[in-house]
C-alpha cells in the first residue's frame, strides 16, 4: 500500500519583476513547471493514494491561470492513475479569513478529488482499507483529537500546521501562522503515517510523521532553505513515497525549473571597493554553470557603507541583467559593545547605538496583540529593515568621474 505526499504547491507564486512573453511572472511559471514535472514523476511511481498536505496555492483569491494549472495537473492525474484516491486539505494560504468567503479548492471535488477545506473529515476507502484523516489550517475552527478511526488496516493523518520546536528562524513568515500543533497531539505512534504540510523542508518529526516540504523555493526566504537543506543534507525539494505495510520510505528529489546559487560569501574585512569588486566578480565567475537566467546571491559580510556606495554599480546592473534575479547581500561589520561611563551611565566616548539596534530595541518594547510572538515579530522588523536598506543601496546612481 503505497502512499505519495506532497505539499506546500504555492500556485500563483510571484517575486521579482521578470515577466515572461506572455506576460506571466517569470517565477510564477517557473513554478507551474516544477509542479508539472513533480506530477510527470507521481505518475511515474503510481501510488495507491496520494495526499497533498496544503498551500496548494499562493493566495486565498488566486490568478485565473493558477486555478486553470491546478486543475490541469490534478485532472491528468485523475486520468492517469483513475484508481487512486486524492486527498487534499487546505493550508493557511488557501483558507479564507472569514466563514462567507469560499474556499477555491472545493472545485476541485468536481474532478473527484476529496477536499477538507472548512472542518476536518475522514475520507474512507473501504476496497483500500483506508482511512484518512484530513485537518485543514482554518481559522477559528476547533480541531479534533488526532484519533485514528477505528476498523481499518491503514489509518493516515493529513494535516496543514506547525509542529511546535520544528521551524527555525528562516521560516518567519508574515502570513497569518499555521495552528501550532505539540508533537505528542500527533498521536504518531497510533497512525501508519502522519502527512504534514506548512514547512518548505523535508523533515521528519517522529516516527512515521513527515513535513514533505515544498517543491519550489516560494518562501520569502529561499536562501535559509538552503542553508537548512545543506545544514540537514537534503537533496533539495521533492516528494514522499512510503509503504503503509513494509514502511519502506524514500524522498523523490524534483528539480525546480530555475536554479538557485548561493554563492560563496566574501568577507570584505579591510578591503576597498576595487578590491571588493574584483571578489564580486570572481565569485560570478566561478559561479557552476554560470549565473544566466539564475536566482543569485553573492552575501558580502563586514563591509561598510562607504564602501557600497564606492562599488562597481555599473557591473552590478550588468549582473541583475543576466541573471533572472541578482541579490548583493551587504552586511556592516557587527557592531562594538556598549562602553559604560562612570556609575553605570553612558560615558562621553561610549558608541552611539547602530539603528538596527534601536529598532530592535523599540520592537521589544512595543506592546503586542495577545498570541503575537515577541521574537518573530522582532526578527521580521529587521529583516524588513534590511531589505529597505539593500533596496536604497541598488538604486543608488553610479558616480563617476
Amino acid at each position: 500500500m503505497r502512499l505519495v505526499h506532497l505539499a506546500d504547491l504555492h500556485l500563483g507564486f510571484r517575486q521579482y519583476q521578470r515577466l515572461t512573453a506572455s506576460g506571466i511572472n517569470q517565477r510564477e511559471a517557473d513554478v507551474a513547471k516544477t509542479l508539472q514535472q513533480a506530477v510527470t514523476q507521481v505518475i511515474e511511481v503510481a501510488p495507491d493514494v496520494i495526499v497533498i498536505g496544503g498551500d496548494i496555492f499562493h493566495t486565498v483569491r488566486p490568478s485565473n491561470p493558477a486555478i486553470l494549472h491546478a486543475y490541469r495537473v490534478l485532472l491528468r492525474l485523475r486520468e492517469q492513475l483513475p484508481d487512486t484516491p486524492i486527498v487534499m486539505v487546505a493550508g493557511n494560504h488557501d483558507a479564507p479569513r472569514t466563514a462567507e468567503t469560499g474556499c477555491i479548492l472545493r472545485l476541485f471535488r468536481e474532478i473527484g478529488v476529496h477536499v477538507a477545506d472548512a472542518q476536518a473529515e475522514v475520507f474512507a476507502f473501504p476496497s483500500l482499507s483506508l482511512a484518512v484523516l484530513a485537518v485543514p489550517d482554518v481559522p477559528g475552527v476547533e480541531r479534533p483529537a488526532f484519533d485514528p478511526p477505528e476498523g481499518y488496516q491503514h489509518k493516515v493523518l493529513l494535516l496543514h500546521g506547525e509542529i511546535a520546536g520544528v521551524l527555525p528562524e528562516h521560516a518567519a513568515s508574515a502570513d497569518r501562522a499555521a495552528i501550532e500543533i505539540k508533537p505528542e497531539e500527533l498521536n504518531a505512534e497510533r497512525w501508519s503515517y502522519v502527512a504534514l504540510g506548512h514547512f518548505h523542508v523535508y523533515r521528519e518529526v517522529a516516527p512515521r510523521a513527515y513535513y514533505s516540504g515544498s517543491l519550489d523555493y516560494t518562501s520569502s526566504n529561499p536562501w535559509g532553505e538552503l542553508q537548512e537543506e545543506r545544514e540537514r543534507r537534503v537533496p533539495g525539494k521533492g516528494f514522499i513515497e512510503h509503504d503503509l505495510v513494509s514502511g519502506a520510505h524514500r524522498f523523490h528529489p524534483v528539480a525546480p525549473a530555475r536554479v538557485l546559487l548561493d554563492l560563496e560569501p566574501v568577507d570584505a574585512s579591510g578591503m576597498g571597493a576595487q578590491e571588493l569588486d574584483g571578489a564580486i566578480r570572481a565569485r560570478v565567475d566561478s559561479a557552476p554553470g554560470g549565473i544566466d537566467e539564475r536566482i543569485v546571491r553573492v552575501t558580502v559580510r563586514n563591509v561598510a557603507r562607504h564602501v557600497v556606495r564606492e562599488l562597481d554599480h555599473g557591473a552590478l546592473r550588468e549582473y541583475r541583467k543576466r541573471a533572472t534575479h541578482f541579490h548583493l547581500d551587504t552586511r556592516r561589520p557587527d557592531p562594538l559593545p556598549r562602553r559604560s561611563g562612570h556609575g553605570g551611565g553612558t560615558g562621553g566616548g561610549a558608541r552611539r547605538a547602530t539603528l538596527p539596534e534601536l529598532v530592535g530595541e523599540r520592537l521589544r518594547e512595543r506592546p503586542l496583540p495577545a498570541g503575537v510572538d515577541r521574537e518573530q515579530f522582532v526578527t521580521l522588523g529587521l529583516r524588513y529593515l534590511q531589505q529597505a536598506e539593500d533596496a536604497v543601496m541598488a538604486a543608488m546612481p553610479v558616480i563617476e568621474g
